[in-house]
């Protein structure tokens, strides 16, 4: 092949170049000896293409004679390359192009070296060469570029003119190999295309002058080769697969040849400008086309058959084709989704976001995964979720020419991941209620916990109601039948709200928390009260009192019975307001399952707080009700439990008066917590309570005292001999009953008149006194054995209280802990007592405000006493020798000093009394004879003798003229006794003193009415 440089060929496509085919027509495209004319194409995409006339199969011939002698080039050939030239490095059809062995270069601007009719084809690096309609009639007309425009002839354009364009990168030139050469009249090879060199891999000038029979095929198939070559000579086309192989090149390594190939050729006969037969040959690679059918098929197959919905857009972002399973699911044919967008898939915030999507693939290239979509499928509101994948696609070239997308249905995935997240959140409910409902015995507290862990996590309201009945404690036979039909009063002991401030229509708020209300028989409510099942409440139902769950707010209740132990105990209602995700079956089945945890809780509260009260009961009613008094003392005490649970246990302490405005101030500590030390102290309490209003002796109390509690301790029948005591009271089977009663004791008797108090200690923790202006002391009273241990006597220590001083008594549980050892606790009660002059109440929250009071570990019981002395001039003492006029005498004395006490309306009374006591006296006592008056809150009369023998009250019969002394007493006085002392007795009487309101009783009509 010959031809003009690229420098000549600027701006014009000479004819020479394109081989021409002798057709029937005279009619030249061109001037001989010049270059076609050319035109500007204006634009960058070139000049329109012209149709082939209709008609016209053959290709118009196109001669010139160049400035060689009319050398022929290969059709379409680019005119800035020789034929021998191997290629620009910017080519893609070099093998060493990474682009691809046919996609275009930079010097070619898309188009291709060899083109058949139709194809797309170049012209240099300087423009475009439009598209060549046909083979027929080729006009070239490309765009002056370069240094400046070149001069061309112009001539008139006709209808058959074609105008050349560019092709876009990513034509099918790109992928396909197509090269074309020419044969001439003798049968040679007379031109050979720079792509024919890529294709056969034979330069131009190995190619040219041989005979193409000879040089590529093969030698069995020659003689049909020279057969078809005489015909194409003689002017007959022909297509075909021609099978070839690359002969050795001269001077080159024959190892070189042998490779062998398919190749599809078209032969288009053609004539030389002297009328000389010859032929062009357009020549495409068999393996390239059956490499891209191959990708073709695979990608068809993936495309079409593939079980995910497949979209292509464009780079408009609309639709260019979609797979059948996309068009299953949005119906139609897949041919009918072209041109559409995501808007007419998706509602507009998700087609909104899948465009923006999709224009941020197009535009960056970076792929989006799993996108998720949600959104109805045609013709079902059902809402389904889809992932998206998205990615840019790429001509050959590497232009991008749209954005593909993968979409997979994903709606049964998330509902399992629904479903599994709804089954992770009933078991988080469910181990947060296992960790805070019932962490305390507390009805209410144990209620708000269950609706603590449900709102809002479970829902938006709820509520608990428990049977009135229940909670009062009472179970009869009625109360149980209400309870059954489930029309039985309820009271709200729970209630809580996540919408708190959404306010409830007028009368159609919640029942009030601690309100009594009853559930309509025919209400859903009473239903599940009286099924034990749960009911899925409607907003428009009635389920209580003024319809607190109003339909304008709420979407839809759970009414869930609580039942503990076979026991309905309560109804628990959840209720889920408008917007939320209405109730299902597992909502249902974990409503149950958290009511029935909470209602063995709220059932195990209510049971103790039955027993609690009970115990609390019993406690009350051992320990000294309200504020103690006592004649000559300031008395306060505290209690405090060892278990703010239980708040029962087996410390006391207990304030007695005493005959003679004496009092008795005892506190012990039974051994042990609960309930059974409660009963074992009330029992003790009791007994104590017994021997002193014996008036015995403060030893003598704990003697007794510890008799009783040994007794106590005693199992009945054949049992008893197993607790028998040995000697010493050592080594007794310690028994659960016999630890229980074993206990400690300090036991002391205060005298108001002479400020003297006795002790008596059984192993109790020494009382502290404190005097004035100074420190406080530790009494030394010999502790002696608890209770219940016996055969040890018990010591009396007296000690005589200056006025004003502080006594006080204490269990073990004020100054004992595992934190702080007794020794540290009694020293920081005695520091606790600096400033004794304080009101005693003050005192006592200091101290306990100062100890550890709240280790829980034991009880506290705490008494203080201030000694406050009976004045001298509230009492009157007389010796009286024993004889008839003393009698006398002692009416005298009384009456004298109840006058000089403004006690005048008693003066009768305590005449009558005292002569009677005094008369008893001289007949039957002995010795010397006491009489001593007390005033204080009440009015005591004492008389005393040396004899042993106590008075006896008996009845006398109508008929005996005596016998009614101590009747008399009886009547006339609000209490009377009579108490051994040491040496001797005491006989006495006690008088109300007189408020204004009561008058006393006549004496006279008291003696008539003993007869």
């Amino acid at each position: 092949m010959t031809g003009a440089g690229r420098g000549e060929l600027e701006g014009t496509v000479r004819v020479s170049e394109i081989p021409a085919k002798a057709t029937g027509s005279g009619r030249p495209v061109a001037r001989a000896g010049g270059a076609l004319p050319a035109r500007p194409v204006p634009g960058a995409g070139g000049g329109p293409l012209l149709p082939e006339p209709a008609g016209n199969a053959d290709a118009a011939a196109a001669r010139a004679d160049t400035a060689g002698g009319g050398a022929r080039t290969a059709a379409a050939e680019g005119p800035g390359q020789e034929p021998g030239d191997p290629g620009d490095p910017g080519d893609p059809g070099d093998p060493g192009d990474p682009a691809g062995e046919d996609a275009p270069g930079p010097g070619h601007a898309g188009g291709a070296e060899d083109v058949g009719a139709g194809a797309p084809a170049t012209v240099g690096a300087d423009g475009p060469l439009g598209v060549a309609g046909t083979a027929d009639r080729v006009d070239a007309r490309p765009r002056a570029t370069g240094a400046g425009p070149s001069r061309v002839d112009t001539a008139p354009s006709t209808p058959d003119d074609v105008i050349w364009q560019s092709s876009p990168p990513g034509s099918i030139y790109d992928y396909i190999k197509v090269a074309s050469f020419s044969i001439g009249p003798d049968g040679l090879v007379d031109q050979w295309s720079a792509r024919a060199e890529r294709l056969f891999g034979v330069a131009a000038r190995d190619a040219v002058g041989r005979d193409p029979i000879e040089a590529f095929v093969a030698p069995e198939q020659r003689p049909t080769g020279h057969r078809k070559m005489a015909e194409i000579l003689d002017g007959r086309e022909w297509t075909g697969s021609v099978p070839f192989r690359v002969p050795a090149p001269a001077g080159d390594d024959p190892a070189a040849a042998g490779l062998e190939g398919i190749a599809e050729v078209y032969v288009m006969p053609a004539s030389t400008a002297e009328g000389e037969r010859a032929a062009v040959c357009i020549v495409v690679d068999v393996r390239a086309l059956r490499r891209i059918e191959t990708d073709l098929a695979a990608s068809q197959a993936i495309f079409g058959q593939s079980p995910f919905g497949f979209l292509l857009f464009g780079t408009d972002l609309k639709v260019q084709r979609a797979n059948r399973r996309f068009a299953a699911v949005f119906g139609g044919a897949a041919d009918d989704h072209r041109g559409r967008t995501v808007h007419d898939y998706l509602p507009r915030h998700e087609a909104d976001r899948m465009q923006a999507a999709l224009r941020r693939v197009l535009e960056s290239g970076e792929a989006v995964t799993d996108m998720q979509i949600v959104g109805p499928a045609p013709g079902s509101s059902e809402r389904r979720h889809w992932s998206i994948n998205l990615y840019r696609v790429h001509s050959g070239s590497g232009r991008p020419i749209g954005v593909a997308g993968l979409g997979n249905d994903v709606t049964s995935r998330h509902a399992a991941a629904r479903e599994a997240a709804h089954a992770r959140r009933n078991l988080a409910l469910l181990n947060e209620a296992g960790a805070r409902i019932g962490n305390s015995l507390d009805l209410e507290t144990t209620a708000r916990e269950l609706l603590d862990v449900t709102v809002p996590g479970f829902c938006d309201l709820a509520s608990v109601d428990l049977y009135q009945g229940l909670l009062d404690g009472d179970e009869t036979a009625h109360v149980r039948q209400s309870l059954a039909d489930g029309s039985a009063e309820l009271r709200r002991v729970a209630f809580a709200s996540a919408v708190s401030d959404v306010p409830f229509p007028d009368g159609s708020g919640p029942v009030e928390v601690g309100s009594v209300h009853r559930f309509a028989f025919n209400s859903p409510c009473a239903d599940a009260l009286r099924t034990a099942r749960p009911r899925l409440v409607a907003s428009g139902d009635d389920c209580g009192p003024a319809r607190r769950l109003t339909s304008g707010l709420i979407q839809s209740t759970l009414a869930v019975p609580m039942v503990a132990h076979d026991t309905v105990v309560g109804l628990a209602q959840f209720s889920r307001t408008k917007g939320s995700e209405p109730f299902g079956e597992r909502d249902r089945a974990l409503a149950v399952e958290l009511a029935a945890r909470a209602a063995v809780c709220i059932d195990n509260a209510r049971l103790y707080r039955r027993e609690h009260e009970r115990a609390l009961i019993l406690q009350r009613s051992l320990l000294p009700p309200g504020d103690p008094e006592a004649a000559g003392l300031d008395i306060a005490c505290r209690y405090l439990p060892g278990n703010a649970a239980t708040e029962v246990g087996g410390d006391w302490f207990d304030v007695i008066e005493l005959p003679g405005h004496r009092t008795a101030l005892v506190v012990g500590d039974v051994m042990g917590r609960g309930l059974r030390a409660a009963v074992a102290m009330g029992e003790l309490r009791s007994a104590v309570r017994t021997l002193a209003l014996l008036d015995l002796e403060p030893a003598e109390v704990l003697s007794a005292l510890d008799e009783i509690a040994r007794g106590l301790g005693n199992l009945p029948g054949p049992q008893r001999s197993r607790r028998a005591t040995p000697a010493g009271g050592r080594g007794r089977d310690t028994d659960d009953l016999a630890e229980v009663y074993l206990a400690t004791c300090v036991y002391a008797v205060y005298d108001a008149v002479t400020r003297r108090v006795t002790f008596a200690n059984a192993g109790h923790l020494p009382p502290v006194l404190v005097e004035p202006g100074e420190s406080p002391l530790m009494l030394d009273v010999p502790p002696g054995m608890p209770l219940g241990v016996g055969g040890e006597p018990f010591e009396e220590v007296d000690v005589d209280l200056p006025e004003g001083a502080l006594l006080a008594l204490y269990t073990d549980g004020l100054v004992e802990s595992r934190d702080h050892p007794l020794d540290e606790g009694l020293n920081a009660f005695v520091g606790a007592l600096t400033e004794p002059a304080q009101a005693l109440e003050d005192i006592c929250d200091h101290v306990l405000n100062t100890l550890d009071t709240h280790h829980g570990e034991d009880d506290i019981a705490l008494l203080m006493a201030r000694v406050q002395g009976l004045p001298a001039e509230h009492v009157g003492d007389w010796t009286l020798p024993r004889e008839p006029q003393s009698v006398g005498r002692a009416r005298e004395l009384a009456c004298e000093r109840l006058r000089a006490w403004d006690l005048d309306a008693l003066v009768d009374t305590a005449e009558l009394l005292v002569s009677e006591l005094v008369t008893n006296a001289l007949r039957y006592g002995e010795g010397e004879i006491r009489l001593r008056l007390l005033l204080d809150r009440t009015l005591v009369c004492e008389v005393w003798d040396a004899g042993l023998v106590q008075p006896r009250r008996r009845r006398a019969r109508d008929t005996d003229e005596g016998g009614r002394g101590l009747q008399l007493v009886g009547l006339l006085s609000a209490a009377w006794g009579s108490r051994r002392t040491p040496r001797g007795k005491t006989v006495w009487f006690e008088l109300a003193l007189p408020d204004g309101d009561s008058a006393p009783v006549d004496a006279a009509e008291a003696l008539m009415s003993l007869f």
